[in-house]
């Protein structure tokens, strides 16, 4: 574990697999927490090896992906949301630098089935855990 919001897992085998646990802060928090999460989740990825393939799974990475043109390429056209906010432009960003694609929004869903997130009303649904994997495999 790097931290309380960072856990990795290298599994070994014919093909090694390096997963990632990421619990990103909520949109309310500072730039500068965000900045030192995605800080912390560059510095867990450059120490993988090259060679291995990468998923980062978004435990609530508080991510609302929207359908922008600028961001289709990483996110695919069937995410839940119209618009990106402010964690859902750090996540692309992220996944940009990376050479990463967002997994969860590749495939074509119900919207009743997009939902990650559920409000305890039951009056608000989003779409905030997702998956990263790397292109290069």
């Amino acid at each position: 574990m790097h931290n309380e919001r960072l856990c990795k897992l290298r599994v070994k085998g014919k093909y090694n697999i390096t997963l990632i646990n990421a619990y990103a802060p909520t949109e309310d928090k500072t730039e500068e927490i965000k900045e030192q999460f995605y800080d912390d989740l560059q510095y867990m990825v450059d120490k993988v090896p090259k060679s291995d393939q990468i998923i980062i799974l978004g435990d609530d990475v508080n991510a609302k992906l929207g359908k922008e043109s600028a961001y289709q390429k990483i996110t695919g056209k069937h995410t839940l949301h119209e618009e990106t906010n402010r964690n859902g432009e750090l996540f692309c960003d992220f996944a940009a630098a990376n050479n990463m694609i967002v997994m969860s929004t590749q495939f074509q869903h119900k919207q009743i089935h997009k939902g990650t997130w559920r409000s305890p009303d039951y009056n608000t649904i989003n779409q905030i855990d997702h998956v990263l994997v790397n292109q290069n495999k």
